[in-house]
């Protein structure tokens, strides 16, 4: 009973200190990059439309004249006249009954607006909510711990991780930090405080460090660097106007995304490990050893294209572009965004792969002298 309250004790203070860790670095005021005044978005739900957009063939051209009833905002309750554009980024193919997003600017008596986006913010809502529950009930305990460290890990990235770069720390050591604390957290979760569990935390740690050495070696011999990405020239006004290390962004990047399959990799080969102590425990610490890399050599077929699929996948737009123009190979293998996806998907692997025999080891002497 003892060992329970202080169990729950050092949970408590864990949790408390981690609050005030977020509470402190989301207090930042942040450099107005555009300004917004007067302009915000409401909910509004569509009641007519009065010059439809819709042609013959199904498709959309030019834009939509509809009224909308809005629901929130300071016209909340009035009916407006507003545009819909057909563009694939912005506006929406609307619908009587359908519900809105609405960009508007009010000036006194004048409102002008159009339609943003459809609403979507329920559907999200209701599908995580479907996933955390389907989770719980099929995993049981696991399955609420599991799902509690997924909240964990999305406050973490959303109010610690993104902040801290903001802030102007390095992006990739702040990957660390914040790979470290999910590690930790959904490890003690799902594992407790037993011995797997501190070898798992062990592995991932340095699987996911070989993985941005990994990175780092690419991007050295091959030239490629986090300047490279599509996205700079919008994110250098960031490192102008807040001095936000906007080159490190890539590789902290990579390190959060490989964090997920490492910690799968390090957890089931560590479970497996203890599993297999407990059955015979006159395995000495060779046979353990042996016995965990069979276990880990099995995950690692499977395992080892997880991040290089994951990456691939983000990538088909370009690599269905690159199919459609003909480019010439070696425009294609050398180009940076090409460059980048190849470094992302075998850095994570490579994470993924070292992770084994670094949990093993660590399993085989953590079990076999009992230091856990």
């Amino acid at each position: 009973m003892l060992r329970k309250n202080r169990k729950k004790l050092i949970s408590l203070l864990m949790l408390v200190l981690f609050t005030v860790l977020v509470v402190r670095v989301n207090r930042v005021t942040k450099t107005e990059l555009v300004s917004r005044n007067g302009q915000t978005f409401e909910k509004a739900v569509v009641e007519e439309i009065l010059t439809d957009n819709l042609q013959a063939d199904g498709s959309r051209v030019g834009q939509q004249t509809v009224t909308v009833k809005m629901l929130t905002g300071v016209r909340k309750g009035e009916t407006l006249e507003v545009t819909s554009s057909s563009g694939y980024l912005f506006g929406a193919g609307c619908t009587p009954g359908m519900h809105v997003i609405v960009m508007q600017s009010v000036a006194g008596e004048t409102t002008i607006a159009s339609v943003y986006t459809q609403d979507r913010e329920w559907v999200i809502y209701i599908f995580a909510a479907l996933y955390l529950l389907l989770l719980c009930v099929i995993g049981g305990k696991q399955g609420v711990r599991g799902s509690l460290g997924l909240v964990f890990t999305f406050i973490s990235v959303i109010f610690l991780y993104i902040p801290l770069i903001y802030q102007g720390y390095s992006p990739f050591w702040t990957a660390v930090f914040v790979c470290f604390v999910t590690t930790l957290v959904t490890m003690y979760l799902i594992g407790g405080t037993a011995g797997k569990t501190i070898c798992a935390i062990g592995g991932t740690i340095a699987g996911i460090l070989c993985a941005g050495v990994t990175a780092l070696i690419f991007s050295k011999a091959s030239g490629i660097s986090g300047y490279n990405v599509s996205d700079i020239e919008t994110l250098l006004t960031l490192w102008n106007t807040d001095g936000i290390q906007v080159g490190g962004l890539l590789f902290s990047g990579l390190l959060i995304s490989a964090l997920g399959a490492t910690m799968d990799v390090a957890m089931s080969v560590s479970s497996a490990m203890e599993e297999i102590a407990k059955q015979n425990p006159n395995l000495g610490m060779r046979e353990l050893w042996l016995s965990g890399m069979r276990v880990g050599r099995d995950m690692m077929g499977t395992d080892s294209n997880t991040l290089i699929l994951a990456f691939a996948g983000t990538s088909t737009s370009t690599l269905l572009l690159d199919y459609a123009y003909d480019l010439p190979y070696q425009q294609i293998i050398n180009s940076n965004n090409i460059g980048i996806a190849i470094m992302q998907g075998l850095s994570g692997s490579f994470g993924i792969v070292l992770s084994v025999p670094l949990t093993v080891t660590l399993c085989a002497f953590v079990m076999k002298r009992g230091i856990a």
